[in-house]
């Protein structure tokens, strides 16, 4: 959350914990938003960044008490309630021996709002989230509860699914799961342009690597040249296990480091050199994948009342990467705002959802801004934002929707061609429109 969108709203109304009346008590408070023609967002944790889950004076429905969840072993099905978080998931299939297929890299976020925005993480060689989904259950605007999968109600099913909570409230959802295994990491530094290459020459298929990400070098000398890569290889003959859940080592430190390093080339320059030269002795070289999963970014989040961390992401092509970082390294230094962080995630063409970021195979690049909670420091972060989706979209590619609202009208639907009958079946499946948000508010007129 950015905590720079303040917005009154007329209530926020929480789902009952009562399973059996709380579907009949959400219908019902439907009904009276429609009657008192006011509309309806849905929130879970509330991570989005641009007021995805609020509209003004409207009612927000905060889903977080509707966690329930049991899990198929015999077909490796999870079913849980949209309101549960993966931090109760990833403890839950532990015990069990099972894992999350797809999530973020973090574990603070709601299930329904992991598939309204249609995440990723660090899973290798993966489309996003919907591609683990087999079924969900729907509420409509009216009130009906309809079951959604690639059968039936398919258009609604890939809507939904990345759809901004604009066609419905999640009730719950069958989603795959996957064993959670051992894995040991393999740390390769490479320069950018060699990124692509080493990745694509270090995986087969059928090979044993599961989870990669990278992290690029943000210091003011090597910027954005080089990278940490990180490939987690499934250990040989490695079996479902079950394992503990140990708090992080060393996240004081790795807290007190990270925060350092706003503002500061020295800060940046201290965090890379601890990460490139100290990881594998403070955190080792063996973990299990819930173990990597079963992290909160709250750890790293700012905490001052003057300033704020900014997610924003961005797509191109493999063979598209180098030449877009070509771009930022003059277009983050030349609008003087401060980026702590750069990830890179890989991600495979998503066959499943309407409003898709990935139509190929893509590189994720998730940045992470320091900004001051002005007017000004608003301004000139959107300014660099614009300037960065364009560098996206001149490289074929495009930019995540969840974060702050800083893309241009024309920006978006570049980016997202299909947009313009996205919400086009919005209105046909709530022509009264009463599902809205800030997003909608800003591109879906």
């Amino acid at each position: 959350m950015s905590r720079l969108n303040e917005t009154r709203v007329a209530e926020v109304w929480k789902i009952p914990g009562d399973q059996k009346s709380a579907t009949a008590q959400l219908a019902e408070l439907l009904q009276r938003a429609r009657t008192n023609h006011l509309k309806v967002s849905i929130a879970g944790a509330r991570h989005s960044m641009g007021g995805h889950t609020i509209y003004p004076d409207g009612i927000v429905v905060d889903m977080l008490r509707f966690r329930r969840m049991e899990l198929d072993e015999t077909n490796s099905i999870l079913h849980v309630q949209a309101g549960a978080r993966w931090s109760e998931v990833i403890p839950f299939l532990n015990t069990r021996g099972f894992s999350v297929e797809v999530m973020q890299s973090n574990d603070d976020f709601s299930i329904g709002g992991s598939l309204s925005v249609n995440c990723h993480g660090w899973q290798f060689n993966r489309p996003p989230i919907a591609s683990t989904v087999r079924d969900f259950r729907l509420m409509l605007a009216d009130g009906k509860i309809i079951r959604c999968n690639r059968m039936e109600n398919r258009e609604l099913f890939s809507l939904v699914l990345g759809g901004y909570g604009l066609f419905g409230i999640i009730l719950d959802v069958d989603l795959h799961v996957v064993p959670n295994r051992h894995y040991k990491n393999e740390r390769l530094v490479v320069s950018t342009p060699d990124y692509a290459a080493t990745l694509a020459n270090a995986t087969t298929p059928g090979d044993d690597i599961e989870m990669v990400y990278g992290r690029l070098r943000v210091t003011a000398n090597h910027f954005l040249q080089e990278g940490i890569l990180n490939i987690f290889h499934r250990e040989p003959n490695a079996e479902r296990v079950v394992t503990a859940l140990a708090a992080r080592k060393h996240r004081t430190l790795g807290r007190a480091i990270f925060r350092g390093s706003i503002g500061s080339d020295y800060g940046k320059q201290l965090r890379w050199n601890a990460e490139r030269n100290c990881y594998p002795i403070l955190f080792g070289e063996e973990f299990d994948r819930n173990a990597l999963l079963d992290e909160p970014a709250e750890w790293f989040q700012e905490h001052s009342a003057n300033r704020t961390d900014i997610l924003m992401e961005c797509f191109v092509p493999p063979q598209e990467f180098e030449p877009f970082l070509k771009e930022l390294r003059q277009i983050i230094p030349t609008n003087k705002v401060d980026l702590l962080n750069l990830t890179v995630r890989h991600i495979q063409r998503d066959d499943d959802t309407f409003l898709r970021f990935a139509d190929k195979e893509m590189f994720a690049l998730v940045m992470l801004f320091n900004q001051p909670r002005t007017v000004q420091g608003d301004a000139d972060m959107a300014c660099a934002a614009r300037e960065i989706i364009s560098a996206a979209l001149r490289h074929a590619g495009s930019y995540y929707l969840p974060y702050r609202l800083h893309a241009t009208p024309e920006q978006f639907v570049l980016a997202y061609p299909q947009a313009k009958t996205f919400f086009e079946l919005k209105r046909k499946y709530d022509p009264e429109e009463l599902f809205q948000n800030e997003f909608y508010r800003s591109y879906g007129k």
